[in-house]
């Protein structure tokens, strides 16, 4: 969220800027017109002092190491339930500046297959959790619910049905393991397909930059990924709101790649407690 980087960048400074103030020009000022060594600080300077440390560390962690984030919808099912709690690794594609997001030391670039959270392209104030399945340069198909990279379609094994509730309703798909190349070597995760909804709402594209690399028909699409843009799909295909539709996120919206599940307070049964503590593949 950026709204909350942005206070947690200017408590910091404000602190850090009151307490080397007063350190540098009001203290020794202070005490020598009491007379006193230890006399007590300004409220604001005493909490200025005791809470910069700890905004620092909190928000160092937060910009460059790993940062929280939870799982607001069904589109990212199985791999990810609602509620989930998870980390993201800030530094996996290079060290970005807070706030700015801008890169200031390359480490690494998604890869086909990665779940990676970024800045929503029609709303950058949000954040969205989805996978990529194109990489610049990339022609992404998907038509009769199969996905295809540059002309090779992605191999896809059964692996029984997922249900689960929404709303007031029980949804049931299909599972399969898909299996995604990279430069790192094969990928394999779960995605969900309904064989009821079809492949995709032409009606729901939106205009977007880059729409020209895109063909659409009730079939399903094909895309071309523009340089510097990633191509995303929610592993719960049928019900996620994803690039199909709003098109491409651009390199400097990438905020992470997420890895691992800590908790889950919307689900407290045996189910969520086994996957607590798990890696996201």
């Amino acid at each position: 969220m950026v709204w909350f980087e942005t206070i947690l960048v200017v408590l910091t400074l404000l602190t850090g800027i009151i307490w080397l103030v007063d350190k540098l020009f009001f203290a020794k000022t202070r005490r020598a017109r009491a007379g006193l060594l230890d006399e007590r600080e300004p409220i604001l300077v005493d909490y200025s002092r005791a809470f910069f440390p700890v905004l620092a560390v909190v928000l160092g962690l937060r910009s460059f190491v790993a940062e929280p984030f939870k799982i607001p919808s069904s589109s990212m099912r199985p791999t990810l339930e609602v509620g989930d709690f998870i980390l993201v690794n800030k530094f996996a594609y290079g060290i970005r500046l807070p706030i700015l997001e801008r890169k200031v030391i390359e480490t690494g670039n998604p890869q086909r297959g990665d779940v990676v959270v970024f800045r929503y392209p029609v709303n950058p104030s949000q954040d969205f959790i989805k996978r990529v399945v194109g990489v610049p340069g990339d022609t992404v198909e998907y038509r009769d619910k199969k996905l295809a990279i540059n002309g090779t379609p992605l191999a896809r094994t059964p692996d029984g049905n997922y249900s689960w509730l929404e709303g007031l309703r029980f949804e049931t798909t299909e599972r399969f393991v898909e299996r995604a190349v990279s430069e790192r070597g094969t990928h394999d995760y779960t995605v969900a397909v309904s064989a009821q909804a079809p492949t995709v709402y032409p009606q729901n594209v939106r205009t977007f930059p880059g729409r020209e690399h895109c063909d659409y028909n009730t079939e399903g699409f094909v895309c071309r990924v523009p340089p510097g843009n990633y191509f995303m799909m929610g592993d719960n295909r049928d019900f996620s709101d994803d690039s199909r539709y709003w098109g491409f996120v651009p390199d400097d919206h990438i905020r992470g790649k997420a890895f691992f599940i800590w908790f889950n307070w919307d689900d407290l049964s045996s189910f969520a407690f086994r996957r607590v503590g798990s890696g996201i593949r």
